[in-house]
């Protein structure tokens, strides 16, 4: 299970990896952009384009901080992080699947096997911390019983 585990971390870290570039490509982008723009005789166009290349950086460099977040989360654990109950790093089974705790980076598959990976702090998330084998929860009026915690 802990090639599973593995597997997933190496993906989430993958994710992040590729949310940081691609938003750092978008501020250069729209750094480029602006840099680019040549003042008209009427100034108006200049300034529009300047502010709107501003405001795209503005966005992206917000994104890009969200994503540095994500990748300090993803060192506070690893994929070969044993646990007991539910918590950030954990592998948890379900009667109704499995979900890997860590950021919120969707289904996986692997070797046929869909995983969700998802936040602690998602409502499906928060409702699985510190649950333990044989515990059981609901979440969107369905049941759920937690068969494994790896």
């Amino acid at each position: 299970m802990n090639k599973i585990k593995q597997s997933l971390y190496n993906y989430c870290q993958q994710w992040v990896e590729n949310k940081i570039a691609l938003a750092q490509n978008e501020i250069n982008s729209a750094q480029a952009s602006a840099n680019e723009e040549t003042k008209s005789s009427a100034g108006d166009k200049y300034e529009t384009g300047r502010a709107m290349a501003q405001l795209e950086i503005e966005k992206n460099t917000s994104q890009l901080a969200e994503a540095g977040k994500l990748k300090r989360l993803l060192g506070e654990f690893s994929g070969e992080t044993e646990t007991a109950k539910a918590q950030l790093g954990s592998l948890v089974q379900t009667d109704n699947g499995w979900f890997y705790i860590s950021l919120s980076a969707g289904k996986v598959i692997l070797d046929d096997v869909a995983y969700i990976c998802l936040s602690p702090v998602s409502p499906l998330g928060a409702k699985m911390i510190n649950l333990e084998p044989g515990n059981k929860f609901n979440f969107n009026q369905l049941d759920y019983l937690i068969l494994a915690v790896q």
